[in-house]
């Protein structure tokens, strides 16, 4: 297994760009940078959650890198209330140190490498890739299974999606299983924008559970999760991004062997944190009040981006909008950056949209508002 070369990372391309925008509107009176390029959550963690962790920090014991009892619990009745999964038991579901280190470790821990191939969406952030490079392995970014090649043994989805918010239907979820299970290949969907729906029928107005499908919905895969998982994170619906809070679910023998490699590794969720997620995990309310905050956002910045000559593409759920305007993304960067706002180009998520850009919902009301009227005065002058 040989490492491959790893790019530079991407985002620092963007620095001249922040300065760009700090510079064109100096700070006050509704004036200073708008950062919509990152997705990294402004709002407080819930009292309720940091109340668990704070109770929890007498953890004088090594943690169990399986999950305390109450944690396994508490993702396997998560699972069924909010994802409509219901015959999960706690040997299916494994925490993880945020989703990330997963997304780019479980080629390693699948055991791939040279000759082998993970498939990963077209508009993808990096990690997928980087995932595959760290394993010696082969990239591949392809949304249509028929594509998929014969050496395939792993099929990353992201339902919704990052960077475009595209929203997988059962139909679609079902005939991605199916090819890989033709090719004998694991696949994992990242799902941790799911409590995020926008769009009908992806919408969920009365709070009974997300209507985003699971790859582990029954709908999808019936009663056999055989080489399938769903990676799930609570940085964007719980706010929190620092405490690197997420767990996988799914076959059990794939989750026995990423529990063992995790145990030789010494990878496990802080005590204190994992009774932090129980208390997330249990409570729906501040999760419907953190979407709420995000859709005003989102319902004050879509127009604004249409008045400006965007087009806004997919982006039917997540923390993000996938516009363009039709030119390259760099150029639109730029003009972004003279309207002293900053977002992220298309580049950075593959070779396929190079006229987007993405723009977060992560920036706080009075941080949004300013981008909109920003974005709405530059219109008038189109």
């Amino acid at each position: 297994m040989a490492l491959k070369e790893l790019p530079d990372y991407p985002w620092d391309l963007m620095a001249p760009y922040a300065e760009r925008a700090r510079a064109a509107v100096p700070s006050g009176a509704g004036g200073g940078i708008v950062d919509l390029s990152i997705g990294s959550p402004v709002d407080p963690t819930p009292d309720l959650i940091r109340e668990a962790l704070a109770a929890a920090t007498d953890a004088h014991a090594y943690p169990q890198t399986v999950g305390t009892p109450a944690l396994r619990e508490a993702i396997v009745d998560w699972f069924a209330r909010r994802r409509g999964v219901p015959d999960l038991t706690v040997d299916n579901v494994l925490p993880t140190i945020g989703s990330k280190e997963l997304v780019a470790f479980l080629p390693f821990m699948l055991g791939l490498g040279e000759g082998d191939v993970v498939v990963h969406p077209r508009a993808a952030y990096p990690t997928y890739a980087i995932g595959a490079a760290m394993a010696g392995a082969d990239a591949l970014a392809s949304d249509d299974p028929a594509e998929w090649p014969e050496n395939t043994r792993l099929v990353w989805l992201n339902s919704p999606g990052n960077p475009d918010g595209r929203v997988l239907s059962v139909d679609e979820l079902r005939a991605a299983v199916a090819r890989a299970r033709e090719l004998g290949a694991y696949l994992a969907s990242d799902e941790c924008y799911a409590e995020l729906g926008w769009d009908a029928p992806w919408t969920d107005p009365d709070g009974g559970g997300s209507r985003i499908p699971s790859v582990l919905d029954p709908r999808v895969i019936g009663d056999d999760r055989r080489n399938v998982l769903a990676v799930y994170s609570l940085s964007k619906q719980s706010n929190l991004a620092g405490y690197r809070a997420a767990f996988v679910a799914g076959c059990r023998t794939v989750v026995g062997r990423l529990t063992t490699v995790r145990k030789h590794a010494g990878l496990m969720l802080p005590a204190p944190l994992q009774a932090a997620m129980v208390a997330a995990l249990g409570d729906d309310e501040h999760v419907r009040a953190q979407r709420e905050r995000y859709r005003a956002r989102r319902e004050l910045l879509v127009p604004a981006l249409r008045a400006a000559g965007f087009r806004i593409d997919n982006s039917e759920a997540g923390l993000y909008l996938w516009a363009t305007e039709g030119r390259d993304a760099w150029d639109s960067i730029g003009r972004l950056a003279d309207l002293g706002i900053l977002a992220g180009p298309g580049h950075f998520y593959g070779d396929f949209y190079p006229e987007h850009v993405r723009l977060s919902l992560t920036a706080t009301d009075e941080r949004i508002a300013a981008a909109a009227e920003r974005l709405r005065a530059f219109g008038e002058t189109l």
